[in-house]
């Protein structure tokens, strides 16, 4: 039924009564993170793009890496969170009988 808790104490652990997500604010705010890491990152090949002009595959290389950053950025973080699989703590109550399980069964 009901594990214990973690840690000195024997009680149980807490029983998990919804399964809310994360509020909007954080979302939109981790989401925001996301977007802001994945443009940052873009500079740094733009950068070494225009270092590294006079080996053109090696630019060229850099300029490939950086076009799709935008879009993959904007799909990243208008992506929702993906849920989380662990192991959720709900109360079960015990199934209760209607009436006892040992029947004598008359043949006609």
């Amino acid at each position: 039924m009901n594990e214990p808790a973690r840690g000195s104490d024997s009680r149980p652990a807490p029983v998990l009564i919804t399964e809310a997500e994360p509020s909007y604010d954080d979302q939109l705010a981790a989401r925001k993170k996301k977007y802001i890491i994945m443009m940052v990152c873009r500079i740094p090949c733009l950068i070494l793009a225009g270092l590294t002009y006079h080996t053109w595959w090696l630019a060229v290389t850099f300029l490939v890496i950086s076009v799709p950053l935008p879009w993959i950025a904007v799909l990243i973080a208008n992506d929702r969170p993906p849920r989380k699989s662990k192991h959720v703590n709900r109360y079960e109550r015990e199934a209760k009988q209607i009436e006892q399980r040992d029947h004598r069964v008359i043949d006609g």
